[in-house]
């Protein structure tokens, strides 16, 4: 049996910022057109004292440029806490050094990219997704969302299966209609979203931060023969991460009585 949930009206940004506060404790933003209205929702919620599912406010730290946002965000999940940026065309880009120590050192996170064209001979607000397209390499996975009733649901997909799964995530939707167009939509009950969190695995990441306690070497030095050894030894995390994208896709199928997978056919059963 599907819940019922309330209604709302507001655009992408604002769906995208709903559903990942409840996952975040820190986030680290530099606000950029079109990605602003994320991290300003999330700035003026943590200031009204509301909660995450983790019974706490999201700690915002708004740094000097995207690039110091991102290194925000790699140091706060090296010290166990869940954190979430977001950005946009330029801004991204200027996160791709951070992203790849980030996807490196498995560090579990999302990313929420309101897509747009990178700037070339010209500035361009409408058109392509270049800015995410630029970060394939890094290692993070990529979710992606037509409107903003999807940003809502597969939004929660993102943060639940980079917990268990420890890839990172870039989300992304349209940076022009899908992050500003307004549409009325059901919003996420936190105690839902709580309900689907892989708690083993949030103890396991927070065990892993740094901790004098248990001193671990982080950003050493290796030579090819080992560097690639140990670039081939997170293969099976990523190999394991379609398979629990499906499972939370699943979950909140059984929850919301949607059909999201990872691929749906549309055409003739007998093709």
């Amino acid at each position: 049996m599907a819940i019922v949930r309330n209604k709302k009206t507001m655009d992408g940004n604002t769906a995208a910022a709903h559903v990942s506060y409840a996952f975040t404790e820190v986030a680290g933003i530099y606000p950029i057109t079109p990605s602003s209205p994320m991290a300003d929702n999330v700035d003026q919620w943590a200031a009204a004292g509301q909660k995450n599912i983790f019974g706490t406010e999201v700690k915002v730290i708004e740094m000097q440029s995207e690039a110091g946002a991102a290194g925000t965000v790699h140091g706060s999940l090296a010290a166990g806490a869940l954190t979430t940026t977001y950005t946009a065309s330029q801004g991204l880009l200027l996160m791709i050094p951070n992203m790849y120590k980030i996807a490196g050192e498995l560090l579990p996170c999302v990313f929420h990219v309101s897509a747009r064209t990178v700037a070339s001979h010209a500035l361009n607000i409408f058109g392509d997704h270049s800015d995410v397209y630029a970060c394939r390499q890094t290692g993070f996975a990529m979710l992606a969302e037509t409107n903003p009733q999807e940003v809502m649901d597969l939004g929660a997909v993102a943060h639940l299966a980079t917990i268990k799964g420890r890839v990172p995530f870039i989300n992304f939707f349209d940076g022009f209609r899908t992050s500003h167009e307004i549409q009325k939509i059901n919003i996420w009950d936190y105690k839902d979203l709580a309900e689907m969190v892989d708690m083993k695995a949030v103890e396991e990441f927070r065990a892993r931060a740094l901790n004098p306690e248990h001193p671990v070497m982080r950003g050493s030095h290796e030579n090819g023969d080992i560097f690639f050894q140990h670039r081939e030894a997170c293969n099976k995390y990523y190999e394991a991460l379609p398979a629990i994208v499906e499972e939370y896709m699943g979950k909140v199928n059984e929850k919301l009585g949607t059909d999201y997978k990872l691929f749906n056919y549309y055409g003739a059963p007998d093709a």
